[in-house]
Protein backbone atom coordinates (compact mmCIF):
# COMPACT_ATOMS: atom_id res chain seq x y z
CA UNK A 1 0.00 0.00 0.00
CA UNK A 2 2.04 2.95 1.10
CA UNK A 3 6.16 2.75 2.24
CA UNK A 4 7.59 5.22 3.86
CA UNK A 5 11.16 6.26 4.75
CA UNK A 6 12.00 7.34 7.98
CA UNK A 7 14.57 9.93 7.24
CA UNK A 8 14.66 12.87 9.44
CA UNK A 9 16.69 15.21 6.37
CA UNK A 10 13.87 14.25 3.85
CA UNK A 11 11.05 14.78 6.39
CA UNK A 12 12.68 18.29 6.89
CA UNK A 13 12.97 19.03 3.31
CA UNK A 14 9.32 17.86 2.68
CA UNK A 15 7.92 19.40 5.54
CA UNK A 16 9.24 22.55 4.82
CA UNK A 17 7.56 22.50 1.27
CA UNK A 18 4.29 21.50 2.59
CA UNK A 19 4.19 24.10 4.99
CA UNK A 20 5.67 26.74 2.26
CA UNK A 21 2.69 25.59 -0.10
CA UNK A 22 0.15 25.81 2.32
CA UNK A 23 0.57 29.68 3.28
CA UNK A 24 -1.70 32.10 1.87
CA UNK A 25 0.23 34.89 0.31
CA UNK A 26 -2.25 37.49 0.21
CA UNK A 27 -2.69 36.78 3.97
CA UNK A 28 0.69 37.78 4.28
CA UNK A 29 0.62 40.84 3.25
CA UNK A 30 3.05 39.97 0.36
CA UNK A 31 3.00 42.46 -2.37
CA UNK A 32 0.87 40.96 -5.94
CA UNK A 33 3.41 39.97 -8.38
CA UNK A 34 2.44 40.35 -12.38
CA UNK A 35 3.34 36.65 -13.11
CA UNK A 36 0.28 33.98 -12.07
CA UNK A 37 1.14 31.12 -9.62
CA UNK A 38 1.92 28.17 -10.90
CA UNK A 39 2.12 26.25 -7.56
CA UNK A 40 0.33 26.84 -4.10
CA UNK A 41 1.42 28.86 -1.47
CA UNK A 42 4.59 31.44 -1.02
CA UNK A 43 7.52 31.23 -3.40
CA UNK A 44 11.07 29.98 -1.94
CA UNK A 45 11.96 33.44 -2.84
CA UNK A 46 9.34 35.15 -1.00
CA UNK A 47 10.22 32.33 2.09
CA UNK A 48 14.19 33.08 1.28
CA UNK A 49 13.15 37.23 1.85
CA UNK A 50 11.20 36.40 5.07
CA UNK A 51 13.69 34.59 6.59
CA UNK A 52 16.55 36.73 5.96
CA UNK A 53 18.52 33.40 4.11
CA UNK A 54 19.28 33.23 0.36
CA UNK A 55 16.62 31.57 -2.43
CA UNK A 56 19.61 28.91 -3.46
CA UNK A 57 19.41 27.90 0.40
CA UNK A 58 15.81 27.39 0.78
CA UNK A 59 15.85 25.46 -2.28
CA UNK A 60 18.70 23.37 -0.91
CA UNK A 61 16.99 22.81 2.21
CA UNK A 62 13.94 21.73 0.66
CA UNK A 63 15.71 19.53 -1.87
CA UNK A 64 16.96 17.27 1.32
CA UNK A 65 20.77 17.77 0.26
CA UNK A 66 21.94 17.10 3.60
CA UNK A 67 22.36 20.88 5.25
CA UNK A 68 22.63 21.18 8.92
CA UNK A 69 20.37 24.74 9.29
CA UNK A 70 21.93 26.84 12.34
CA UNK A 71 19.12 27.36 15.42
CA UNK A 72 19.26 31.03 14.10
CA UNK A 73 17.56 29.98 10.66
CA UNK A 74 15.37 27.41 11.64
CA UNK A 75 13.99 30.17 14.13
CA UNK A 76 13.69 32.69 11.24
CA UNK A 77 12.32 30.00 8.98
CA UNK A 78 9.52 28.99 11.72
CA UNK A 79 8.76 32.95 12.04
CA UNK A 80 8.66 33.29 8.54
CA UNK A 81 6.29 29.79 7.78
CA UNK A 82 3.81 31.18 10.65
CA UNK A 83 4.89 27.49 12.09
CA UNK A 84 3.03 26.95 15.75
CA UNK A 85 4.62 25.91 18.65
CA UNK A 86 3.95 22.53 18.22
CA UNK A 87 5.48 22.74 14.23
CA UNK A 88 8.95 24.88 15.36
CA UNK A 89 9.24 21.91 17.78
CA UNK A 90 8.76 19.48 15.52
CA UNK A 91 11.44 21.60 12.78
CA UNK A 92 13.97 21.86 15.46
CA UNK A 93 14.11 18.51 16.37
CA UNK A 94 14.17 17.51 12.56
CA UNK A 95 17.30 19.10 12.37
CA UNK A 96 18.78 17.57 15.60
CA UNK A 97 18.41 20.92 17.42
CA UNK A 98 16.28 20.25 20.43
CA UNK A 99 18.43 18.93 22.94
CA UNK A 100 16.64 16.29 25.24
CA UNK A 101 16.13 16.52 29.01
CA UNK A 102 18.15 14.52 31.24
CA UNK A 103 14.73 12.08 31.63
CA UNK A 104 13.57 13.11 27.91
CA UNK A 105 14.88 9.75 26.28
CA UNK A 106 12.80 6.59 25.60
CA UNK A 107 10.74 5.43 28.62
CA UNK A 108 11.92 1.73 29.68
CA UNK A 109 8.82 1.60 31.89
CA UNK A 110 6.20 3.02 34.52
CA UNK A 111 7.98 3.62 37.98
CA UNK A 112 5.82 2.02 40.47
CA UNK A 113 4.62 4.61 41.56
CA UNK A 114 3.05 5.67 38.62
CA UNK A 115 1.32 2.24 38.34
CA UNK A 116 0.18 2.78 41.53
CA UNK A 117 -1.47 6.03 41.10
CA UNK A 118 -3.32 4.75 37.77
CA UNK A 119 -5.23 2.48 39.87
CA UNK A 120 -5.79 4.97 42.80
CA UNK A 121 -7.71 6.98 40.07
CA UNK A 122 -9.92 4.44 39.70
CA UNK A 123 -13.14 4.89 39.09
CA UNK A 124 -12.23 7.39 36.50
CA UNK A 125 -10.56 5.30 33.37
CA UNK A 126 -7.30 6.27 33.36
CA UNK A 127 -3.76 4.43 31.65
CA UNK A 128 -0.32 5.43 31.05
CA UNK A 129 1.19 5.68 27.75
CA UNK A 130 4.82 6.56 26.55
CA UNK A 131 6.00 7.82 23.18
CA UNK A 132 5.14 5.18 21.21
CA UNK A 133 1.75 4.74 22.48
CA UNK A 134 2.43 1.83 24.17
CA UNK A 135 0.09 1.04 27.13
CA UNK A 136 2.49 0.85 29.96
CA UNK A 137 -0.51 0.58 32.84
CA UNK A 138 -4.20 0.77 33.07
CA UNK A 139 -6.98 0.40 35.81
CA UNK A 140 -9.72 -1.92 35.95
CA UNK A 141 -12.39 1.14 34.56
CA UNK A 142 -10.21 1.63 31.41
CA UNK A 143 -9.73 -1.95 30.95
CA UNK A 144 -13.69 -2.09 30.92
CA UNK A 145 -14.44 0.92 29.11
CA UNK A 146 -11.65 -0.60 25.59
CA UNK A 147 -13.66 -3.31 23.94
CA UNK A 148 -12.00 -6.44 23.72
CA UNK A 149 -8.74 -4.64 25.32
CA UNK A 150 -8.21 -7.86 27.82
CA UNK A 151 -8.12 -10.57 25.15
CA UNK A 152 -5.27 -8.54 23.18
CA UNK A 153 -1.91 -9.66 23.41
CA UNK A 154 0.84 -7.26 25.40
CA UNK A 155 2.81 -6.96 22.80
CA UNK A 156 0.12 -5.44 20.50
CA UNK A 157 -1.51 -3.57 24.33
CA UNK A 158 -0.47 0.17 22.14
CA UNK A 159 -3.11 2.62 21.58
CA UNK A 160 -3.12 3.82 17.83
CA UNK A 161 -2.89 -0.14 17.30
CA UNK A 162 -6.02 -0.72 19.29
CA UNK A 163 -7.68 1.90 17.55
CA UNK A 164 -6.56 1.20 13.59
CA UNK A 165 -6.08 -2.50 13.96
CA UNK A 166 -7.87 -4.02 16.36
CA UNK A 167 -11.63 -5.19 15.08
CA UNK A 168 -13.60 -4.69 18.37
CA UNK A 169 -12.84 -0.97 18.78
CA UNK A 170 -13.28 -0.17 14.87
CA UNK A 171 -16.38 1.72 15.49
CA UNK A 172 -15.60 2.28 19.38
CA UNK A 173 -14.78 6.31 18.25
CA UNK A 174 -17.74 8.54 17.29
CA UNK A 175 -15.08 10.89 15.54
CA UNK A 176 -12.61 8.15 14.49
CA UNK A 177 -11.11 10.55 12.17
CA UNK A 178 -10.33 13.07 14.37
CA UNK A 179 -8.81 10.78 17.33
CA UNK A 180 -6.31 9.58 14.45
CA UNK A 181 -5.67 12.64 13.43
CA UNK A 182 -4.47 13.48 17.28
CA UNK A 183 -2.39 10.02 17.86
CA UNK A 184 -0.86 10.92 14.34
CA UNK A 185 0.04 14.42 15.32
CA UNK A 186 1.81 12.93 18.25
CA UNK A 187 3.25 10.17 17.00
CA UNK A 188 5.21 12.51 14.27
CA UNK A 189 6.06 15.07 16.62
CA UNK A 190 7.80 11.87 19.21
CA UNK A 191 9.58 10.31 15.84
CA UNK A 192 11.07 14.05 14.95
CA UNK A 193 11.92 13.87 18.50
CA UNK A 194 13.48 10.10 19.07
CA UNK A 195 14.54 9.60 15.44
CA UNK A 196 17.07 6.34 17.03
CA UNK A 197 13.83 4.49 18.07
CA UNK A 198 13.87 1.65 15.60
CA UNK A 199 10.76 0.21 17.40
CA UNK A 200 8.85 3.31 16.69
CA UNK A 201 10.15 3.60 13.11
CA UNK A 202 8.45 -0.10 12.42
CA UNK A 203 5.32 0.73 14.13
CA UNK A 204 4.61 3.68 12.09
CA UNK A 205 5.51 1.70 9.04
CA UNK A 206 3.43 -1.08 10.25
CA UNK A 207 0.06 1.24 10.50
CA UNK A 208 1.02 3.11 6.91
CA UNK A 209 1.27 -0.21 5.25
CA UNK A 210 -1.63 -2.02 6.99
CA UNK A 211 -4.32 1.04 7.55
CA UNK A 212 -5.23 4.12 4.49
CA UNK A 213 -6.52 5.91 6.84
CA UNK A 214 -3.18 6.48 8.99
CA UNK A 215 -1.19 6.56 5.52
CA UNK A 216 -3.54 9.35 4.43
CA UNK A 217 -3.34 11.09 7.12
CA UNK A 218 0.61 10.70 7.93
CA UNK A 219 1.12 12.33 4.64
CA UNK A 220 -0.36 15.37 5.94
CA UNK A 221 2.20 16.54 8.26
CA UNK A 222 0.15 17.80 11.39
CA UNK A 223 2.02 17.50 14.71
CA UNK A 224 0.28 19.98 16.89
CA UNK A 225 -0.68 17.54 19.69
CA UNK A 226 -4.36 17.93 21.48
CA UNK A 227 -3.87 17.12 25.48
CA UNK A 228 -7.77 18.12 26.51
CA UNK A 229 -10.81 17.54 24.92
CA UNK A 230 -14.34 15.55 24.54
CA UNK A 231 -14.68 12.40 22.65
CA UNK A 232 -18.09 10.09 22.44
CA UNK A 233 -17.63 6.66 22.71
CA UNK A 234 -19.62 3.77 21.57
CA UNK A 235 -19.80 1.41 23.43
CA UNK A 236 -21.16 -2.41 22.69
CA UNK A 237 -22.58 -3.00 25.86
CA UNK A 238 -22.83 0.50 27.85
CA UNK A 239 -23.98 2.50 24.47
CA UNK A 240 -22.85 5.86 24.13
CA UNK A 241 -20.86 7.49 26.31
CA UNK A 242 -19.27 10.53 26.76
CA UNK A 243 -15.96 11.66 28.26
CA UNK A 244 -13.73 14.59 28.86
CA UNK A 245 -10.16 13.57 28.48
CA UNK A 246 -6.83 15.11 29.96
CA UNK A 247 -3.50 14.31 29.01
CA UNK A 248 -1.06 14.99 31.96
CA UNK A 249 2.82 14.63 31.47
CA UNK A 250 4.84 13.27 34.84
CA UNK A 251 7.86 15.99 35.95
CA UNK A 252 10.21 13.06 36.60
CA UNK A 253 8.90 10.90 33.60
CA UNK A 254 8.29 13.55 30.57
CA UNK A 255 8.35 11.00 28.14
CA UNK A 256 5.21 9.25 29.61
CA UNK A 257 1.42 10.64 29.65
CA UNK A 258 -1.19 9.82 31.86
CA UNK A 259 -5.04 9.84 29.89
CA UNK A 260 -7.80 10.46 32.17
CA UNK A 261 -11.01 9.97 31.36
CA UNK A 262 -13.68 12.04 33.06
CA UNK A 263 -17.74 11.46 32.00
CA UNK A 264 -18.74 14.43 30.71
CA UNK A 265 -22.56 14.06 31.42
CA UNK A 266 -24.75 12.29 34.52
CA UNK A 267 -26.24 9.89 31.59
CA UNK A 268 -22.26 8.82 31.09
CA UNK A 269 -21.50 8.94 34.25
CA UNK A 270 -24.49 6.11 35.26
CA UNK A 271 -23.47 4.12 32.16
CA UNK A 272 -19.70 3.93 32.89
CA UNK A 273 -20.96 3.20 36.62
CA UNK A 274 -22.54 0.53 34.96
CA UNK A 275 -20.12 -1.12 33.17
CA UNK A 276 -17.52 -1.10 35.71
CA UNK A 277 -19.67 -2.71 38.90
CA UNK A 278 -17.95 -5.53 40.23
Amino acid sequence: MTTLTMDTAQELAAFLRNRREGLDPGRLGLPSRRQARRTPGLRREEVAELAGVSTDYVVRLEQGRGLRPSAEVLTALARALRLDPSERDYLFDLAGHRRPGPADGPAAGATPSLARLVGDLSPLPAMLLDHRYDILAYNPEMARLLPGFETVPQARRNAMWLCLLHPEMRDFYADREQVLRDGIAHLRAAWAAHPEDQELSALITEFATQDEDFARMWSEREVSVNGRGRKLLRHPVAGAITVDFEVLLPLQDPGLRLLVYRPADEESRASLDRLCAP
